[in-house]
């Protein structure tokens, strides 16, 4: 009897995982984290009285985003002393998939309170009712409403003004590779825009920018000395695909690890470049 609720408990779980995942990732920005914690959800849901239980993906929502909250006070305090600058982990999508939070929202995100990104997330992104946000955050409506207000306005920016179409974009990430690996600093410096940022994720683990290079000059600087590494070494392009809502690709570098590189895009220009390369943020790309 109890093997059988287990598997009953599991089946209704099941189906439920990945919109589970697709919260915690959102309000944590890591893939293995978010993993964590919807197993951590699991284990409680095989203790929890499921007959009393009307409503469980509302239930188990609720369970992630407490255990998120929780593990976002912990998280801050070790970006504080993270090796240059800190991104998300990449989410690479299928080409059916739109996603709904791109990368420069999750960096966005970043600057939040948790609380304040708990409401806007479960209220802008999932729809949710401010009831069931003041319900799954505990605190009362009103308070929600203001939490995801004072949230729109810091993240008002980040959101894409004039979305790219994505066949488009892949094109250009397509043509930025081209340019960048084979030294063609005139096709490069075309694609990019004039106030474009260069953003580099190393961790300490490998070789990465300390700070984001910004501007034309500085980007095409930063190109110019790694087309001599490229050359040198090589970079194989696995695939041209969405990173985290921005068209973009996955190569596997001269050292063997993989990297991902993802383009934000505004009027056919590249306006922002974000560079994945710490290992710890790409095992799950393997």
């Amino acid at each position: 009897m109890a093997r059988g609720t287990q598997m009953d408990a599991a089946a209704r779980f099941g189906p439920l995982r990945p919109r589970l995942i697709r919260v915690a990732y959102r309000m944590l920005g890591s893939v293995a984290d978010a993993e964590d914690v919807v197993q951590d959800a699991f284990i409680r849901w095989m203790g929890t009285d499921r007959n009393a239980v009307r409503e469980p993906e509302a239930f188990l929502r609720r369970i992630v985003t407490r255990l998120c909250l929780d593990q976002m006070k912990s998280a801050r305090a070790q970006r504080e002393t993270y090796v240059g600058p800190w991104l998300p982990e990449p989410v690479v999508e299928e080409a059916d998939e739109e996603e709904d939070v791109t990368l420069p929202l999750m960096l966005a995100l970043e600057r939040l309170s948790p609380l304040e990104r708990a409401a806007f997330l479960l209220h802008d992104v999932f729809g949710l009712a401010f009831d069931e946000v003041a319900r799954t955050i505990q605190r009362d409506t009103a308070a929600c409403r203001q939490l995801a207000a004072r949230a729109r306005d810091h993240v008002r920016d980040a959101r894409p003004r004039f979305q790219v179409e994505k066949q488009r974009g892949l094109e250009i990430a397509g043509a930025f590779f081209a340019a960048s690996r084979s030294g063609d600093m005139g096709a490069l410096g075309a694609l990019l825009a004039q106030d474009v940022s260069f953003h580099s994720d190393g961790g300490g683990k490998r070789p990465a920018a300390i700070r984001p290079a910004i501007g034309h000059g500085q980007v095409m600087q930063v190109h110019k000395a790694l087309a001599v590494l490229f050359g040198k070494y090589g970079s194989i392009l696995l695939r041209t695909c969405m990173v985290n809502g921005l068209p973009g690709f996955v190569t596997r570098e001269a050292d063997g690890e993989l990297q991902t590189t993802a383009l934000d895009i505004e009027d056919g220009h590249v306006t922002a470049i974000y560079i994945m390369r710490n290992p710890d943020k790409l095992r799950h790309l393997h």
